[in-house]
């Protein structure tokens, strides 16, 4: 690693147009039989250069990096691509929804509305809670539907044609 540094050493030194043959000499070195010892030193003496020298040693790990190994060919055929799912199938009925995934079918002034789920058959109820003066979402379970349904049959906030 001496002659490294001596290379080094001497591109700290040289002008701009006479950099060429040291970094052809360290490149020689990083090709030969210790290049992976040469490359990790100047990895490591490259960081306390100034920039300019950094670049010139960038230039030199770079012309010297061993070539990029391709994978073995593969004796098995092709893959096919994936058929695009249909929406029926990439649909997670019980994935998180957003405001746009519901549909309003109940929306009484005093603070309850109802929601159902555009895709599924999930229901939601918002209403403002006491304590915070939020409103809260939360997700209605069958029975309590069913209860809540008979309770708001013929209210005149039921929307059309939910």
């Amino acid at each position: 690693m001496e002659t490294v540094d001596t290379l080094i050493s001497t591109l700290r030194q040289a002008p701009y147009n006479g950099r060429d043959t040291i970094k052809k000499d360290l490149v020689a070195l990083a090709l030969g039989d210790n290049g992976s010892a040469v490359r990790e030193h100047l990895h490591s003496v490259k960081k306390g250069e100034l920039l300019e020298l950094q670049w010139e040693i960038d230039d030199v790990l770079e012309e010297s990096a061993p070539p990029p190994v391709d994978p073995p060919p593969s004796n098995d055929p092709p893959e096919a691509p994936p058929e695009p799912a249909t929406e029926a199938e990439s649909v997670d009925p019980n994935a998180p929804l957003t405001a746009a995934d519901l549909d309003l079918v109940y929306d009484d002034p005093r603070g309850l509305m109802l929601h159902k789920s555009k895709v599924g058959d999930r229901w939601f109820a918002t209403q403002v809670d006491p304590q915070t003066g939020q409103p809260q979402t939360f997700e209605l379970h069958a029975h309590e539907l069913e209860q809540l349904k008979a309770q708001l049959q013929g209210s005149p906030y039921w929307r059309l044609g939910s």
